[in-house]
């Protein structure tokens, strides 16, 4: 609300925010949160010890209840709305949630629980909701005490079991170096509005949120992902800033090249980049991708530049300023340039949950002799063959190197005489369908080592991604095993 109240006053008139419904000006957007803050206060006893959940798309008021809630010093729980019945009863049962603010099409999952607090609707003609809050009393006749305490719970994405939370504190001055770092590498000054086309229930949608604010943007949002429409959007908006997974990108770039034309920044995050998407960007827009690689636990840490992706498109680029990091073996000793080890980070903006300094990310990596970091996997994707540490990551960047290959994924599985072997999914191009799985098989064995090779490679028409672009290895496994 600081943020929001400084950029009131500075901005005044001047749109800040465009949803599926209307626009909202600086002045409004805090008048109004100002006013759902008080009502919240009056009419839920909101205040500095509740827990309130969001399980909501991006519009108006989700923006206007993550600053009301705040304001009101409330630890705020941001629900990947992606989450299934049982990950969602696990959450009510353990966080012992408050209040949850909630989209209509959530109604059923919220009622086949057990949560027996507070339910607030987002939007709903004549019943209590947030676009209703506004008219129940004259908030001019109550004050809000002011308080420091209002957290911001994040959780990781839960594809592979039970999300875990990381508990960050909103204070500004923890996240000056990120902040700086972003404006400064992603020239964000020079532009003038941005598409969040990401959730921003997810820490990076909620970054950029939070980051365009303070410096006068003109900020889109929709509740939901249409390549067709975000193209016109971008279009008629003449957006020059968004944010994207790579499966985001991917799409725009196949259904409209022409109308992302006006976009200078596409600021990429979440997931992994592959080479032929970055190539297809620089060659379609120029010099405009920008990687950035961050935790749920440790926020952003790395950029990479147009120009770091040229030097090299598996690079996450340079840590940012303010940050200590350290790539660890198996026996927690640093690793020599070139070595692959896990990223460990230690920083100001990290999650405050952590009874460590360091944050072990799970992320395997390494860096070359001129300060670049690559990243490798995830520690829980590493295989071993015949002795040997695999990382299928490194299979998988080879793979999208042949001109057939539009996708590729791989995993390890059990293998009789090397303990594991790889399996390779493949997405093919239409324009080379007649590729086959022996040509793929000869092309490789000249590049990869022969623990490396995959043992089987299985065709399918797409890889299975989460909503945030994360590909969903578990979902992998479960169709290795069925064949």
């Amino acid at each position: 609300m600081t943020l929001l109240c400084f950029a009131s006053k500075k901005y005044g008139e001047k749109v800040v925010l465009v949803d599926d419904e209307e626009s909202y000006s600086y002045s409004r957007l805090f008048t109004e949160s100002q006013k759902l803050a008080l009502c919240l206060r009056k009419e839920v006893q909101i205040g500095s010890n509740s827990k309130v959940a969001f399980l909501s798309k991006n519009h108006a008021s989700l923006v206007k209840s993550i600053f009301a809630t705040s304001r009101l010093g409330a630890e705020l729980f941001f629900v990947n709305t992606q989450l299934s019945k049982n990950q969602f009863q696990q959450l009510i049962e353990f966080h012992k949630l408050d209040v949850i603010i909630y989209d209509d099409e959530f109604t059923t999952l919220i009622e086949q629980s057990n949560f027996q607090g507070v339910k607030i609707k987002t939007y709903h003609e004549h019943l209590p909701a947030i676009n209703n809050f506004l008219q129940v009393i004259d908030p001019e006749f109550y004050r809000i005490p002011r308080t420091s305490s209002s957290k911001l719970t994040l959780f990781t994405s839960g594809t592979t079991g039970v999300p875990k939370k990381a508990i960050h504190k909103p204070t500004l001055f923890n996240y000056l170096n990120p902040f700086i770092s972003f404006i400064d590498r992603l020239k964000v000054l020079n532009y003038h509005t941005a598409y969040i086309a990401t959730p921003i229930y997810h820490g990076y949608g909620m970054a950029i949120l939070l980051l365009f604010i303070p410096l006068g943007k003109k900020i889109i949002i929709r509740r939901k992902f249409d390549a067709a429409e975000s193209c016109n959007l971008i279009r008629e908006h003449r957006v020059e800033v968004i944010t994207v997974v790579p499966t985001i990108l991917k799409r725009l770039i196949e259904t409209n090249k022409n109308d992302l034309k006006s976009l200078r920044c596409i600021a990429s995050g979440g997931a992994k980049l592959n080479q032929k998407l970055i190539n297809d960007t620089i060659g379609t827009l120029g010099k405009v991708l920008y990687n950035l690689y961050g935790t749920t636990e440790a926020g952003l840490n790395f950029i990479a530049t147009p120009e770091d992706l040229i030097y090299s498109t598996s690079t996450i680029g340079k840590p940012i300023d303010g940050m200590k990091l350290k790539v660890l073996d198996l026996n927690m000793e640093e690793v020599e340039v070139g070595k692959v080890g896990q990223i460990c980070i230690r920083n100001t903006w990290s999650m405050r949950n952590s009874e460590y300094r360091w944050i072990e990310t799970g992320d395997l990596g390494y860096h070359d002799q001129n300060g670049y970091y690559f990243l490798g996997g995830r520690i829980d994707d590493m295989i071993i063959s015949g002795g040997v540490n695999v990382y299928p990551s490194f299979v998988e960047q080879i793979l999208t190197q042949h001109p057939s290959i539009e996708d590729a994924a791989v995993i390890g599985i059990d293998d009789d005489e090397f303990g594991q072997r790889l399996n390779a999914f493949l997405v093919i191009a239409k324009s080379a369908s007649t590729v086959t799985k022996q040509e793929i098989q000869e092309w490789l064995r000249t590049k990869v080592s022969k623990f490396e090779l995959p043992k089987e490679i299985e065709i399918v028409d797409e890889l299975p991604y989460s909503a945030l672009g994360k590909l969903d290895r578990k979902q992998l496994r479960h169709m290795s095993t069925q064949k």
